[in-house]
């Protein structure tokens, strides 16, 4: 199992999601984050004064599918996300050792 996480531009989510449910990827964790990575923040002008906004939101998808979806998962966030600019995202892929539904006790690949 692996766990994806991917941090995409806000206005890129609906799409992201509708192209993960297409390929059968119903359930995920949704979170607004912010950050800057080469893109390193903007100024903003606010009552003539021009200030430094360090930090940009973006939305972090994070996802636990079974290994042989991860191909298929990272292509459908790629292909929606993807904009050629700078700012796009990130995906992190990750090995999920164990996963456990606490509701009924399933575990590993019951469980997702």
């Amino acid at each position: 199992m692996k766990k994806i996480e991917a941090i995409i531009k806000p206005f890129k989510m609906d799409d992201v999601r509708e192209a993960l449910a297409d390929i059968g990827i119903t359930g995920m964790t949704v979170s607004e984050v912010k950050g800057f990575g080469r893109q390193k923040g903007h100024t903003e002008l606010y009552r003539g004064a021009e200030y430094m906004v360090d930090f940009l939101p973006k939305v972090k998808i994070e996802i636990v599918v079974q290994s042989e979806d991860v191909d298929r998962c990272i292509e459908a966030i790629i292909q929606t996300a993807q904009t050629g600019k700078i700012g796009d995202g990130k995906i992190f892929v990750t090995d999920v050792v164990r996963v456990i539904r606490i509701r009924t006790g399933e575990e590993n690949e019951e469980a997702i």
